[in-house]
């Protein structure tokens, strides 16, 4: 699919997955495409021990208690709840997930102040219905009911941003395993075509930020037919340069862009976020706080915007100067508090450290200076 933008992971993948499912022998859940065992090892990656005839890709970094622990909840009657801070690879580890063991990662719905029953149930199709009247036909089905009707799993992004009305409908699905369709109850119908049932394999992975608590908190209710499994900040610096430097490769191959990202740059990025975090850290009010999250997304995104820049305005060649005006025209998303946090930060300590350490850094100041003067 390279006339496509993004591609899901399971047509990304779908040569390494047809390949685990040619040799896997081991004892699969339901309708499960992949034995547990073998999802695991898409997502983390294989190692010797493995002892396969062919390398498998880590897809996902993270602790592996963490894959393991949402494998088995979706092997059981229990919805799996993702929640972490943003850019955490909440949504990444669901998409994985869900082509392992379906072959099918697209059955999403979003969740937002506007999202509604109808989005986890069902829709009917206007000029059918006038025509023919209200039939299963005449029904669109929702990705949830669409993942009922096939065994697979559905996926429900940010749920907490959806109304108490749409998560108390997405309590009876998980609880009872069928929807109830009440406009084709009577008139002589055949009993049970008023209920769709959820095959076996059906289940539901959620994503929640941590960061929305107070918007639409879960119902205690709703929380009973989940399990949570907490994806925390990648603070390793080594993991984190990992997750960094495999979605830069995708990108420059996306874009067939030949430009090499130095790894002493790297890890000025690396170390420029790990000095941020320490200064939120220790800020005693939200106004001495970037508004970013300073995620291991939004390295991804300074560094991808870079790239870009480099490869289209630049030399062909990543620079200090070029990551450091990324870092500041990326991050600063209030003015001129967050312009000040920089500020103070390039002095207090990028400056110091060119001083101390040169390399990347005194052309890294630079950078950050001119890009906060012209946006000041």
């Amino acid at each position: 699919m390279s006339d496509v933008l993004r591609a899901p992971a399971e047509t990304k993948y779908a040569e390494e997955l047809d390949w685990l499912e040619s040799i896997d022998d081991s004892p699969k859940p339901f309708s499960w495409r992949l034995s547990p065992k073998m999802v695991r090892l898409f997502i983390l990656g294989s190692e010797r021990a493995d002892g396969l005839d062919r390398e498998i890709s880590q897809k996902w970094f993270g602790d592996r208690s963490f894959v393991e622990r949402s494998i088995v909840t979706l092997a059981s009657d229990r919805g799996l709840l993702l929640i972490g801070d943003p850019g955490t690879g909440k949504s990444w580890l669901a998409e994985l997930l869900s082509a392992a063991i379906s072959r099918n990662s697209t059955l999403v719905v979003q969740g937002t102040a506007g999202t509604t029953e109808d989005h986890i149930k069902y829709a009917w199709n206007v000029s059918m219905v006038i025509a023919k009247g209200q039939s299963r036909e005449s029904m669109i089905p929702s990705p949830i009911m669409t993942a009922m009707e096939t065994g697979a799993i559905g996926r429900f992004e940010e749920l907490t941003r959806s109304t108490s009305d749409v998560q108390d409908a997405l309590i009876s699905i998980l609880s009872e395993k069928y929807i109830s369709v009440p406009e084709l109850q009577g008139d002589g119908k055949e009993t049970g075509d008023n209920i769709v049932f959820a095959k076996p394999g059906f289940s539901i992975i959620a994503t929640a930020n941590s960061r929305d608590r107070g918007v639409n908190d879960l119902s205690s209710a709703l929380k009973r037919r989940f399990n949570f499994v907490r994806i925390p900040v990648v603070t390793n610096k080594k993991s984190e340069a990992e997750i960094v430097r495999f979605r830069t490769e995708e990108l420059l191959r996306r874009h067939a862009i030949d430009l090499d990202v130095p790894p002493t740059l790297l890890d000025v990025l690396l170390q420029s976020f790990a000095d941020l975090r320490a200064s939120a850290a220790a800020a005693g009010s939200d106004d001495e706080k970037l508004e970013s999250s300073l995620s291991t997304a939004e390295q991804i995104g300074v560094l991808e915007d870079a790239v870009l820049h480099s490869n289209f305005f630049g030399e062909r060649t990543l620079t200090a100067r070029a990551l450091a005006s990324s870092l500041v025209g990326s991050l600063a998303r209030r003015d001129p508090e967050d312009l000040a946090i920089f500020n103070k930060y390039l002095h207090g300590v990028v400056e110091p450290r060119s001083k101390q350490e040169g390399g990347c850094w005194p052309e890294f100041l630079d950078g950050g200076r001119d890009t906060i003067a012209t946006l000041s």
